[in-house]
């Protein structure tokens, strides 16, 4: 109860809005070579350590602490931050952060991820918090806009992994043989052969409707599909729609190509399994495609392959083909391996149901917290509502990111206690 006192002392005795004011213009905002811009933010910086200053006499022995808790969280922050170490006991020792829609967001950051997120990331670097960045995008389209918001030297120091294609690969600089895990060489050749079918034939064999009106992402492995219009424009929705009603089925057809049996109807058994997914079934019905085949009725061999795949479906982005053996969850683990992190206690920061994998294996093995932006599928907010309800507004991550960095400034005012 002493911590909960002493921060209601703090933000009721503190005008914190006026020193985070401060603490953003110095942090955000260095000097320029204008003098007179040079002038403003020098001035700023002397009055951020004059209210410093005042906190940590204020507060003898956890001042410094308390002033930077004043400085960067809201009341609100804080004391979540404060609920999150009563009960988890601990402070997060790694981040595995989604981006699109999660960092940054087309409708409200312009596809940028905002300043102020980045400015906290390089904190958590500075501070030896390993940042492993968890998409179904390219390693080279990752890495670009990674180096170009952080700068290469924190992309290649050895405390950023990245996880690709939805766990695909695994990229970590200066880790020497094991900079680069290639998971998908570790699946059965069958597998591979499907997915190799599946893009050699996607777009040579696509319906017009698909074929000009959509382009192949450059994935290592993974077979996705993108509009050729401004994502989650009406169009792009109508354009994803048929590509995932053709691509169910051209994944049948592959699957029924490779096995050795004979199979009736392997689009519409494809149809079958898929539309288990409740998106992919409304997408295949709107369609006006049969959904209701026996499923069990498929031979063994072709179910067997049809059970290890799966189809990714985001609504006017992408629709992909995915490896079951190989998702987010997978990657995470295997940088956590590079990174040498035994005992992770992890934010994972995501939207979509590739990145509720994730949040459920931490959740399942004790290893850490989940925050999602408002606009998530209902599942990922389901379940991130239902553990610590961290969920935050679009292009506002850096909310998120000022509580678990606040969690571990409580970490430290538990330790300056003892």
């Amino acid at each position: 109860m002493e911590q909960y006192d002493q921060l209601y002392r703090l933000y009721k005795s503190v005008d914190t809005t006026t020193l985070r004011g401060y603490q953003e213009f110095v942090d955000l905002f260095p000097p320029l070579s204008s003098t007179v811009a040079l002038e403003q933010w020098e001035t700023a910086s002397d009055r951020l350590d004059e209210l410093k200053a005042d906190i940590t006499q204020e507060f003898p022995g956890t001042g410094e602490t308390y002033a930077e808790i004043a400085a960067r969280l809201t009341r609100d922050e804080a004391f979540t931050a404060l609920d999150l170490y009563s009960k988890y006991s601990r402070s997060v020792n790694v981040l595995v952060l989604d981006v699109d829609e999660t960092l940054r967001s087309a409708g409200d950051t312009d596809n940028e991820i905002p300043r102020d997120t980045l400015y906290l990331l390089t904190q958590f670097h500075e501070a030896g918090v390993p940042i492993v960045v968890c998409t179904g995008q390219t390693l080279e389209n990752v890495k670009g806009f990674m180096i170009q918001g952080l700068g290469n030297d924190l992309v290649s120091s050895g405390g950023m992994s990245i996880v690709y294609e939805s766990g695909n690969g695994v990229f970590t600089p200066k880790h020497g043989e094991d900079t680069k895990r290639l998971l998908y060489e570790r699946l059965d050749g069958a597998v591979v052969d499907v997915f190799e079918a599946v893009r050699r034939r996607v777009l040579s064999e696509a319906p017009d409707a698909v074929g000009k009106r959509c382009h192949l992402q450059g994935n290592e492995f993974n077979v996705t599909l993108k509009p050729n219009a401004e994502v989650g424009s009406d169009n792009a929705v109508e354009i994803i729609d048929e590509s995932l009603r053709y691509l169910c089925g051209l994944v049948g057809d592959a699957i029924a190509a490779q096995v050795d049996a004979e199979v009736d109807d392997p689009a519409a058994y494809a149809r079958a399994y898929f539309s288990r997914d409740p998106e992919i079934l409304d997408v295949l019905e709107a369609g006006g495609l049969s959904t209701d085949a026996d499923i069990d009725a498929a031979p063994e061999a072709f179910r067997d392959i049809l059970e290890r795949v799966d189809l990714g479906y985001y609504e006017g982005d992408a629709a992909e083909l995915v490896s079951l053996e190989l998702d987010k969850s997978a990657g995470v683990e295997e940088a956590f391996d590079v990174l040498d992190i035994d005992d992770p206690f992890a934010l994972v920061m995501g939207d979509s149901k590739s990145d509720l994998r994730v949040m459920r294996w931490v959740d399942d093995n004790d290893a850490g917290i989940a925050a999602a932006p408002a606009h998530s599928s209902p599942d990922v907010l389901d379940h991130v509502s239902s553990k610590d309800d961290l969920v935050y507004e679009a292009g506002d991550a850096s909310t998120v990111l000022r509580t678990i960095y606040g969690l571990s400034l409580i970490e430290q005012l538990d330790e300056q206690g003892e």
